[in-house]
């Protein structure tokens, strides 16, 4: 299972806009020259996070775009959904919420595997709705190597 190459530019994106001030706008053209994400498809992408409610847009000279939320508040799990839709990695997952419903296979309420991809569902949900912004630029923290000039 993978996430879509645009969730993770979506993240990529948000993660370097939150390494600056909150109040700061960033442009499209500088976010996709520092992060390597071609331009026409971050602007699709910064367009659904803006219609999510997780940034806001400012025309004119200094324009472009600033977060509507709070960037350390925003999870993982936000993104995903906006940009990919729910994670579902079969479809007979969905079944063990609807009991009474059948699965491709006929076993109503869902089969042994959509009963583990489900609880796999949801504990991948929890942990990306538990995992913000900020715990990422955390981890960031961790990996730089600490530099001493004299």
């Amino acid at each position: 299972m993978k996430l879509s190459r645009k969730a993770e530019y979506a993240m990529r994106a948000l993660l370097a806009m939150a390494r600056s001030p909150e109040i700061s706008t960033f442009s499209i053209q500088d976010i996709a020259a520092n992060e390597r994400i071609p331009l026409k498809f971050l602007e699709q992408i910064l367009l659904v996070l803006k219609n999510g409610g997780l940034l806001r847009s400012k025309r004119g000279v200094g324009g472009g775009y600033q977060f509507q939320k709070a960037p350390l508040r925003i999870t993982l799990g936000e993104i995903v959904q906006l940009i990919d839709g729910p994670f579902e990695p079969i479809h007979c997952a969905t079944m063990i919420d609807q009991p009474g419903a059948k699965c491709e296979c006929g076993i109503p309420g869902g089969c042994g595997l959509g009963q583990v991809f489900g609880n796999l569902r949801n504990d991948v949900n929890a942990w990306l709705q538990a995992t913000t912004l900020a715990d990422v630029l955390e981890r960031d923290k961790i990996r730089q190597p600490v530099s001493f000039e004299i």
